[in-house]
């Protein structure tokens, strides 16, 4: 039965091809093999798909009002399909239907996007993003999403043009430029055709969601033409060439001013008084009251130094604590950590040196608190 399942698939998506070409005889005969060798709800419903299609063109042969074409209808028999769940009923509830509805039918385009007229760009990317995303078909499978995602990327792609904007802005939604085109004058300009989007819906989305400008066969259309990939970044390498050095200076202005106020800096900070590890500069050992914790300061220090000598010395003596505390947690750490392994893998030996391994800090601090 496994191997007639598999062949009565096939037998379907062949039938649905032949009703995507208008064959419809073709599709019956196949829907009708896969009956016999492995009924399904999809062939029963396909056989009855086509046979209404048949009592619709009896009709319109008949005298009755025309029917669609059958690869229309199947198409939309298709739609239909994906757009409800196994048990019949929609993937969708009314209102995403009628926000679609909406959609389609909204003609302002910022009415369709869900903004005002005084949105900036964040704002409209961050709510082109959403609608996108909600409403692209391979997401959403209410009827008439693909429409309504065409839309909103039309919608978008027109706002986002500062130039496209202005005239937009201008002349306002279609309903009404088709209007004013249509004026007393006796002439008609279609000012719809400013209000193309540059790119499709998928482009744009591309754009967004999948990382980069679209391949080498996409174009662009600008004033009518059509621009190649290529042509964009020739376009922009002239355009780069011609601009004037001002423009590169303005571009490197905060990266010279980050330069000059990290040299500024550098310049009026002053050195540390100590160092606890000995150097060319710091080469003079001192040793604090208390703990006597050895320190290091400049060969000029018993004379520059004006300050109090016990809060320097108690600063010192912090610093030193605060250090032995973070190595004796790395000795203990490190310890910890070769015991572990060596008990996991039976290690006898490795075991026996993790646990000789000392821990100095550990023992200095001690020392201190006792």
């Amino acid at each position: 039965m496994d191997a007639n399942k598999g062949e009565a698939e096939r037998c379907i998506e062949a039938a649905k091809r032949a009703i995507n070409t208008g064959e419809r005889e073709k599709a019956t005969r196949l829907l009708r093999k896969a009956e016999k060798m492995f009924p399904t709800e999809t062939a029963q419903s396909l056989l009855e798909l086509l046979s209404r299609l048949g009592d619709s063109a009896a009709e319109g042969s008949a005298g009755g009002p025309k029917s669609r074409p059958a690869a229309a209808r199947a198409q939309q028999q298709q739609q239909d399909e994906a757009a409800h769940s196994d048990d019949g009923r929609p993937k969708y509830s009314k209102e995403q239907l009628d926000e679609i509805r909406r959609i389609k039918n909204c003609k302002d385009f910022y009415e369709l996007l869900g903004v005002t007229k005084e949105a900036d760009d964040t704002e409209l990317k961050k709510r082109y993003r959403k609608l996108a995303l909600q409403y692209h078909p391979d997401k959403n499978k209410t009827p008439g999403a693909g429409e309504a995602f065409k839309a909103i990327g039309n919608a978008f792609a027109v706002l986002s043009d500062v130039e496209k904007r202005k005239q937009y802005d201008l002349y306002g939604p279609e309903e009404h430029r088709a209007g004013r085109g249509r004026g007393g004058h006796g002439h008609h300009h279609d000012y719809t055709r400013g209000f193309e989007a540059d790119v499709t819906a998928e482009e744009l989305f591309n754009m967004f969601f999948g990382g980069g400008i679209p391949n080498q066969n996409v174009y662009m259309r600008r004033n009518g033409g059509r621009w190649t990939q290529a042509q964009r970044q020739q376009r922009a390498r002239q355009e780069r060439e011609d601009a004037p050095t001002s423009s590169l200076v303005l571009q490197l202005m905060p990266i010279l001013l980050l330069i000059f106020m990290s040299m500024m800096s550098s310049w009026f900070v002053a050195d540390p008084l100590y160092s606890l590890q000995p150097s060319s500069k710091y080469s003079m050992v001192r040793r604090t009251g208390t703990l006597k914790v050895p320190y290091y300061v400049k060969p000029d220090f018993s004379t520059e130094y004006q300050g109090s000598l016990y809060r320097l010395e108690a600063e010192v003596e912090e610093e030193y604590v605060r250090h032995l505390r973070n190595a004796c947690l790395k000795e203990r750490t490190y310890k910890e950590n070769m015991m572990w392994r060596a008990r996991s893998f039976g290690d006898q030996q490795q075991l026996r040196k993790a646990q000789g391994l000392g821990t100095p800090s550990c023992q200095r601090l001690q020392e201190i608190y006792t």
